[in-house]
């Protein structure tokens, strides 16, 4: 559990870094330790009443790209518009009989705009004057592609690190933050910390 853990909160982390860069606010370290802690009680809380973990999801920071809509208590109302449909079961028969086309193609749109988000910020890393960057950035792509790419290759690793190395956002985070550390150092500022988290989710 702590593993998968580690893993919503790689997720999180980079969900909450793309959502403050649409909304144009920074995020800082006490901002990101006030997220992951929420995240972290919902997903308690979820465990008491023996349902999933909760966790920020990609679609949520499409959503807002599509929308516009950057006002925090939206989010809250439309929480509470949840739980009285929640209560509905005539409301929860109609929505599932949207058409599997039409999710589909609210999901393109919103992943794409997660995607877009991606990009822009890959264009703001100092490509021109620190080679090294573009090294980073290619070797962590690659590395993160290997879980879609080669499904199988767990079976030549140990038994034990299995859930570590079955996601590859997990792996290019890793292979993102050690090769920084390896080329740039560790001397860099808070600034360049959160460059280097953007970089990870990118991928």
């Amino acid at each position: 559990m702590s593993l998968v853990m580690v893993v919503v909160m790689i997720e999180s982390t980079g969900m909450f870094l793309a959502l403050g860069d649409m909304t144009d606010r920074k995020i800082d370290q006490k901002a990101l330790t006030a997220g992951l802690r929420t995240d972290g009680l919902g997903t308690l809380i979820g465990g008491i009443f023996n349902t999933f973990p909760y966790t920020s999801f990609s679609q949520n920071v499409g959503l807002v790209g599509v929308t516009g809509v950057k006002s925090r208590f939206v989010c809250v109302a439309g929480g509470v518009i949840l739980m009285v449909l929640g209560l509905l079961p005539k409301m929860a028969a109609l929505v599932e009989s949207l058409p599997t086309f039409v999710l589909g193609g609210a999901g393109l749109v919103m992943f794409g705009m997660v995607a877009a988000t991606g990009i822009r910020i890959l264009a703001a890393v100092d490509y021109k004057t620190n080679r090294n960057n573009l090294f980073i950035v290619a070797v962590s792509i690659g590395i993160g592609m290997v879980p879609l790419i080669a499904p199988n290759f767990k079976q030549w690793m140990p038994h034990s690190i299995h859930p570590l190395i079955e996601s590859g956002i997990l792996l290019a985070s890793i292979a993102a933050v050690a090769l920084n550390l390896f080329f740039n150092g560790a001397a860099a500022n808070d600034s360049d910390a959160v460059n280097a988290a953007k970089q990870a989710d990118a991928h």
